[in-house]
């Protein structure tokens, strides 16, 4: 067996590996050693030639297209300049079948100026789904007059909330990149991640690739998204343009496809977003920074985990130790908890949290000296004895908890009587679970 100091710096240990190999991989994404001159593995950017580029945006309801046949033109920019960064609002019309809980999809081509997508053979385009599904969050209102956030509700919002499914919701963003570096391809390696997004030609005796045309998903946020309801005939649909590096493309793909995996295990888009904003809302220098903090932040609660979890392993009793402070930190750890999970709180935020619920619900099993014994299939509760040090301490504690309790209790009642009358809850449950975290939070104040 391997005692604490070994097993702490095995985990250091653990972690420090981990750390660097990560920096390893990071290196890797953003570096991409070019190809030689004189080797004829080399693939060249077509873009170097300068090409008279046109890009233009189609919408429809099919998942493939071949020709102009039941497609939207939304958006089309003649004399595309790769190097110049734009954003503009159009108006997109809403199919009958997107209404009614449908998909619509977004075709985006880049192809020569005055030749249809369809026609030229150097074309390269890409697909993005402009709907996605999300449960609508519920309606908040006043618990003792029913009066709600707005004056007028739309009844098939309503009814959307009240069948708690997901319904079809519109991304009113589309952000595109266009990788714009001259960089020339080494054949033989091939980095994985861009080369599903190459398309390739023979020029002569070189090979060249196509524009490389991106589509920044991690750009598409929950604050943006709009529900789609069946009187719904159109909705802005804002496209923005930038270039991208060839390094911070390559590091794009990578985090979309983490954000890809997390939904394939079961993260809701709202968790997703959270992820997403790491990323999009921060300057990657920072974000490399917060990377190394949140690190050694998940290091050392691993690591007080540990020793908290030590300590009361080796604790047989509670002298010294007040008995009800510890009850009041399981009830306010569990009471967070369930609030978090009310607020449908991001799995990274909430798993964490029930985690510290279950060590402080084994706390109270511990100072309580709880034990089950078992009848049958019925379970018997029974409580240990306490020492004479033990029942000293809690005479203390329940003193200290007295003179506590005449100016807290009235603040508790207090503030949960007038936030039932002036705020908006989604149900008595929320309000009573917020009245609890708002009393915690007085009782933290108090004893700081």
């Amino acid at each position: 067996m391997l005692n604490r100091s070994s097993f702490t710096t095995l985990v250091v240990g653990v972690f420090i590996v981990y750390v660097v190999h990560t920096c390893w991989v990071m290196y890797g994404i953003v570096y991409t050693k070019p190809c030689e001159s004189h080797s004829d593995n080399c693939i060249k950017p077509y873009l170097s030639k300068r090409p008279k580029l046109q890009l233009s945006v189609y919408t429809t309801t099919r998942t493939s297209i071949s020709a102009e046949n039941n497609v939207d033109l939304v958006l089309n920019v003649d004399n595309f300049d790769v190097e110049s960064r734009f954003e503009r609002t159009v108006n997109v019309t809403v199919p009958k079948k997107t209404r009614n809980n449908g998909t619509l999809y977004a075709y985006i081509f880049l192809h020569h100026s005055g030749v249809l997508p369809w026609h030229d053979g150097k074309q390269v385009h890409i697909v993005s789904p402009l709907t996605t599904y999300m449960i609508p969050k519920p309606e908040e209102i006043n618990l003792i007059t029913g009066e709600t956030g707005t004056q007028q509700i739309d009844t098939e919002k309503k009814e959307s909330n009240a069948l708690d499914e997901p319904v079809s919701h519109w991304r009113s963003r589309l952000t595109l990149n266009v990788m714009v570096e001259d960089f020339i391809f080494d054949g033989s390696s091939l980095p994985a991640d861009v080369h599903r997004y190459m398309k390739m030609i023979q020029l002569g005796k070189s090979v060249h690739y196509l524009p490389i045309l991106f589509i920044d998903q991690l750009s598409n946020r929950v604050k943006d998204l709009m529900m789609i309801n069946r009187s719904t005939t159109e909705l802005p649909l804002t496209v923005s343009y930038d270039k991208i590096s060839l390094g911070k493309l390559r590091f794009w793909i990578h985090m979309q496809d983490a954000v890809y995996s997390l939904q394939q295990f079961g993260f809701s888009e709202k968790d997703a977003d959270e992820v997403k904003g790491i990323f999009v809302d921060t300057n990657l220098y920072f974000l490399a920074l917060t990377f190394f903090v949140a690190a050694f932040h998940l290091l050392f609660d691993f690591l007080a985990f540990k020793n908290d979890i030590s300590f009361w392993k080796k604790k047989k009793n509670m002298v010294g130790m007040s008995t009800k402070a510890v009850l009041w930190r399981c009830f306010s750890t569990v009471v967070i908890f369930l609030f978090l999970l009310d607020e449908q709180t991001s799995l990274l935020v909430l798993i964490p949290a029930g985690i510290g619920a279950v060590i402080e619900v084994w706390k109270v099993k511990k100072a309580l000296k709880i034990t089950f014994q078992w009848r049958g299939l019925t379970p018997i509760i029974k409580f240990g004895t306490c020492s004479e040090s033990e029942k000293k301490t809690e005479e203390y504690d329940t003193q200290a908890m007295k003179y506590l309790s005449y100016l807290l209790y009235p603040l508790c009642v207090g503030g949960a009587v007038y936030s039932l009358l002036n705020i908006r809850y989604k149900s008595w449950y929320s309000w009573l679970i917020n009245s609890f975290v708002n009393g915690r939070k007085s009782l933290f104040y108090f004893l700081t």
